[in-house]
């Protein structure tokens, strides 16, 4: 397939363009920073680029993960976050969509930060006495930010292409996997990789996992046709651990998993003390057949060897 590629240059991108290609796709990366993934310089922003790339390239599918994120809302305002997460979401999808065009299936990255109100982003402090069991069926949704609200808003277009054109569209909604520290790093007092490795309890994937779930999504999505994934490492835990998780999370982590105390204990890591919210991804391994390699096991082997 011809495949678009929108935000080439970031994280993602950077993984899924090469993945895509052994695959024996011709991909074409398009990204506002230069980079050895990106093929095009420019933004979803710019309509008429987008239409060209699309018609051009004879385009058939397109994976959009082109945003602004969390991170920016310190250095962008508001319109910034609206023309490129949600105009430019429209500009890929009126395109995908218009006389000539050969799309015919589209892969949106989303993200599980919109499903977090502030009441369960201030958890325990706010009173929670369980952790918040989070899949799909989730509602309502309350976005606490400019990036939720905008990723929630462009996930509704998706699903009006989906209705009103019939557009096979599937929805990731992504847990963490960006490098940078992030905002639980103050929980303990190591960050970094010890941090990393407590949220792939509850909410984190690799980034090479990430890659392989769009990967699986171009596949299956004219198949479904429209649905929304979360893609997160699958969680050990069940609902009925959600006192616990709150309470002691330490101890209901050892119960699943023995070995991890003398294993953190051993490079002076620890395990957060409570634990808020648990994503459930088991609906992406019911539907699409996909299961992120690495989870919490993986990286208790890990530290092992």
């Amino acid at each position: 397939m011809n495949i678009l590629v929108t935000g080439s240059s970031g994280w993602l991108g950077q993984t899924l363009v090469p993945r895509l290609a052994r695959d024996g796709h011709k991909v074409i990366g398009l990204d506002p920073e230069a980079g050895a993934t990106t093929s095009v310089v420019g933004s979803v922003v710019d309509r008429a680029l987008v239409r060209r790339i699309i018609r051009d390239e004879g385009i058939e599918a397109i994976v959009h993960a082109a945003a602004r994120h969390k991170p920016h809302i310190e250095t962008h305002d508001n319109s910034e976050f609206v023309a490129v997460n949600v105009q430019g979401t429209l500009n890929l999808l009126e395109e995908a969509v218009a006389p000539g065009s050969k799309v015919d299936r589209f892969v949106f990255t989303s993200t599980t930060s919109l499903m977090i109100s502030q009441q369960i982003r201030d958890g325990k402090a706010g009173g929670a006495r369980e952790a918040v069991w989070i899949d799909e069926t989730m509602t309502p949704l309350k976005p606490r930010n400019i990036y939720g609200v905008t990723k929630l808003a462009a996930e509704e277009l998706c699903r009006l292409f989906n209705h009103l054109h019939k557009l096979p569209i599937l929805v990731l909604r992504t847990s963490r996997f960006f490098p940078e520290e992030d905002d639980m790093a103050h929980a303990i007092a190591q960050s970094g990789e010890n941090t990393k490795a407590n949220e792939f309890l509850f909410r984190r994937l690799s980034v090479e996992d990430a890659a392989e779930a769009h990967v699986v999504a171009l596949a299956k999505a004219k198949d479904v046709g429209f649905d929304t994934f979360i893609i997160s490492a699958a969680t050990p835990f069940n609902r009925e651990d959600g006192r616990e998780l709150i309470a002691d999370a330490p101890s209901v982590v050892a119960r699943y998993f023995p070995e991890y105390r003398s294993l953190y204990e051993a490079r002076g890591w620890t395990m957060f003390d409570t634990i808020d919210r648990v994503y459930d991804s088991s609906k992406a391994t019911r539907v699409l057949g996909f299961a992120c390699r690495t989870n919490f096991r993986e990286i208790l082997e890990g530290l092992r060897r």
